[in-house]
């Protein structure tokens, strides 16, 4: 799922409209309400919003809670910042938040200052990147986007379409079916080749190691080190023996 898409609007409701599709889906699991039908929930009857509102709260704690486990890049909290977070939303007193995390007092309210200061922080940023850059032309400035699940974001993956355009040319044989010349040691061509070797698998298919070889032995020879690279960089997950992998 990928929340920078979204606006501030629809990251604090939980789910968001799809005009095209007609459909209120929520961003934690893609469930989708189509705009005119009626849901029945809980003994009652939603419309469509409602019916995703609904969904968020019951299906995922509300909004917050989905958003605090959301498996992004861009989720800047650490698993006791994610706590912290959920008892100021309850209300809970700095006190309580301090004996129950065995924490003192004076951390529970430092935290929460930081995280005020923070937001401020980042709307201001977001004031001056949306002025600076939002809705301007990029062409062949634009960057090749980066998958939600990428296991550290860095320099590594500022690459222009232009540069990922360049790098496939000449890393690629041809594409029906996609066969790889070599796999170089630079990080950014690296990054190139996997994000378009990904596309070769099934979305919400495991594959066993075996499966996966023969899909990999098919674009490059040395299906190991394609293997370990869609690992590294976070498009396939796997079991902790091995034998299954999925793309992520």
């Amino acid at each position: 799922m990928d929340y920078a898409q979204m606006t501030l609007e629809e990251l604090k409701q939980g789910y968001r409209y799809l005009r095209e599709q007609a459909v209120y889906q929520c961003n934690a699991c893609d469930a989708a309400f189509a705009q005119g039908q009626c849901y029945p929930m809980g003994g009652q009857f939603f419309d469509a919003p409602h019916a995703a509102a609904e969904h968020v709260r019951t299906e995922h704690g509300g909004a917050l809670a989905a958003l605090m486990h959301a498996e992004d890049k861009y989720n800047p909290l650490t698993e006791n910042q994610a706590e912290l977070m959920r008892l100021f939303a309850q209300g809970v007193a700095d006190g309580d938040v301090a004996k129950r995390l065995g924490l003192a007092a004076s951390t529970v309210r430092h935290q929460r200052f930081t995280f005020r200061e923070k937001a401020k922080q980042a709307k201001l940023y977001l004031a001056m990147y949306e002025l600076a850059l939002e809705g301007k032309p990029a062409g062949d400035n634009a960057f090749m986007p980066v998958h939600n699940t990428a296991a550290l974001v860095d320099d590594r993956f500022a690459i222009t379409e232009k540069e990922r355009a360049q790098i496939m040319k000449s890393v690629f044989e041809g594409e029906h079916p996609l066969r790889l010349r070599a796999f170089p040691p630079k990080a950014k061509k690296q990054i190139v080749i996997l994000a378009r070797v990904v596309q070769e698998l099934q979305t919400g298919k495991e594959y066993t190691e075996r499966e996966l070889n023969d899909v990999l032995g098919a674009i490059y020879e040395d299906y190991a080190i394609l293997r370990r690279g869609l690992i590294d960089y976070g498009y396939m997950g796997r079991t902790r023996d091995g034998k299954r992998y999925w793309r992520l």
